[in-house]
């Protein structure tokens, strides 16, 4: 029980960091994120990065796990078999501790991710930023 505490504790601070989300900001945090991602649509790269890590194109309003042709870890690919659906929320919440975001949403004791936590001033800049990029 203490440990649903927590975590819904953590996802109400993220919640309200998502309502705080500076897209200004998080272009410039996303730097340090393009040594692994990339972002770029059909038609044009926008940030030019690693392939590490997916095409973050789009990636708001779109199901964990499911870019074409990139090899995901198991745990992210149950997420997104479970219905995770990547939002502001959910972006704010993973990037800091990839491992235990994905520990919560499986309710499973340890979760692996090829993504290492980020130290990001704001994760919620960074998701805002991201959004920018997608339909939803």
């Amino acid at each position: 029980m203490k440990y649903v505490m927590i975590a819904a504790t953590a996802l109400a601070a993220a919640t309200a960091a998502h309502a705080d989300g500076d897209a200004a900001a998080g272009e410039k945090e996303f730097r340090k994120c393009k040594s692994c991602h990339t972002i770029a649509s059909a038609d044009e790269v926008i940030v030019r990065g690693g392939k590490t890590g997916p095409n973050l194109y789009g990636v708001v309003g779109r199901a964990a796990g499911s870019v074409e042709d990139f090899r995901y870890g198991n745990d992210l690919l149950a997420a997104g078999e479970a219905g995770l659906v990547w939002d502001e929320e959910q972006i704010t919440a993973y990037i800091p501790n990839p491992k235990e975001y994905l520990a919560d949403v499986l309710d499973k004791p340890a979760a692996k991710s090829k993504m290492a936590g980020q130290r990001v001033k704001d994760p919620a800049d960074v998701a805002a930023y991201l959004a920018t990029f997608s339909d939803e």
